[in-house]
């Protein structure tokens, strides 16, 4: 149930930052201006922070995504759904796990 519920909040997440994307992308052609500052403010630590949770949001509910077509589609998904879903918490780890020190360090070590 919790891979559910994760997968509908990470869909959400996802959705709701195209939104703000696409409105502040929309900036620039109304006020270049305006749009400098809202891309500058971005380049601060907490979002940051705020997109490394991004990328996990995206990644597990891509993942997680597959295992669910897995379960619907294949006679023996329901079987191994268990299974996937550890599988699943293991790819977003190794994914993460790569992902976060070149992308921390980026954030923290101002380059």
């Amino acid at each position: 149930m919790w891979s559910w519920v994760a997968h509908r909040v990470t869909g959400f997440l996802i959705f709701f930052f195209l939104l703000v994307h696409v409105a502040d992308t929309a900036l620039v052609r109304v006020s270049p201006e305006a749009y400098n500052v809202v891309i500058g403010a971005y380049k601060n630590p907490v979002m940051g922070l705020a997109e490394a949770g991004l990328v996990a949001a995206i990644v597990f509910h891509a993942f997680n995504g597959i295992r669910v077509m897995l379960v619907d589609f294949w006679s023996n998904g329901p079987r191994y759904q268990r299974v996937m879903l550890w599988i699943v918490v293991g790819l977003v780890v190794v994914t993460m796990a790569a992902f976060l020190p070149r992308h921390l360090s980026n954030v923290f070590g101002g380059h």
